[in-house]
């Protein structure tokens, strides 16, 4: 297997749009920076995510070189002001930190993906500390192989590896750079990878419908951090 980083990702905010790095900090939450805040809708206390607002995927979140995070509007706005954002959303939303939060992180997903506007939607709990939704896939990793002519964006992967067979990792430690990660499985896809977003995507439903016809549903595998260290694009895989 020879596996090299050719891409490194960071989403500040949860279902905003990210940044694209050179190299990056990872730690027991994963890349540093990575899903540390989320927009929560004030009436429901439910985290927004492009499942339920596909229009998130048209905003950015960045992080300040001082601290903290602001988001990047599609009209340019930048701000981290929640009257601002709640006007853009539509609805009383408020910016949170993951380190600010306590108490479960609750979100939204359809039940029927392919019917969404009559169909029911089902609350779920992610994960504790930053706005994962799985606890076991704080770094997630995809081959280039894997994704072939999709869009590399439409799964929000935080390392992109050249090459093949990320799937045969499960089970391993792997090193990347200075860290270490447990791959410990693969991971399930919804119906965010087939949602529109800026810079030219566009709502293509036969995304999920291919993932689960010749892939079980599930692409790219999710790890935990065994080893804090730095990810640099070049970066070879080395299983251990």
């Amino acid at each position: 297997m020879s596996l090299q980083v050719v891409e490194v990702w960071r989403f500040p905010v949860k279902s905003l749009l990210g940044e694209r790095l050179d190299t990056a900090e990872v730690g027991p939450q994963g890349v540093a920076g990575d899903r540390a805040w989320a927009l929560f809708d004030v009436a429901t206390g439910l985290g927004l995510t492009a499942r339920r607002v596909p229009e998130l995927l048209f905003a950015a979140g960045r992080l300040r070189a001082g601290g903290g995070v602001e988001v990047v509007l599609p009209d340019g706005t930048v701000t981290d002001d929640d009257d601002v954002l709640s006007g853009w959303a539509g609805r009383p939303v408020t910016l949170r930190a993951a380190a600010d939060m306590t108490g479960p992180r609750r979100y939204e997903s359809p039940q029927d993906a392919e019917d969404e506007e009559r169909g029911r939607w089902n609350p779920f709990s992610g994960a504790d500390g930053a706005f994962h939704d799985n606890a076991d896939a704080r770094v997630t990793l995809v081959s280039t192989e894997t994704l072939g002519s999709w869009d590399r964006r439409r799964f929000r992967a935080n390392v992109v590896l050249a090459g093949g067979g990320e799937d045969d990792l499960v089970g391993s430690r792997v090193r990347l750079g200075g860290a270490e990660l447990d791959v410990v499985r693969s991971v399930p896809r919804c119906v965010m990878t087939t949602r529109p977003q800026a810079g030219g995507i566009a709502r293509d439903t036969g995304v999920l419908k291919t993932i689960h016809r010749e892939l079980g549903g599930a692409l790219a595998v999710g790890a935990l951090v065994t080893r804090p260290g730095r990810i640099e694009v070049g970066d070879a895989l080395v299983r251990l």
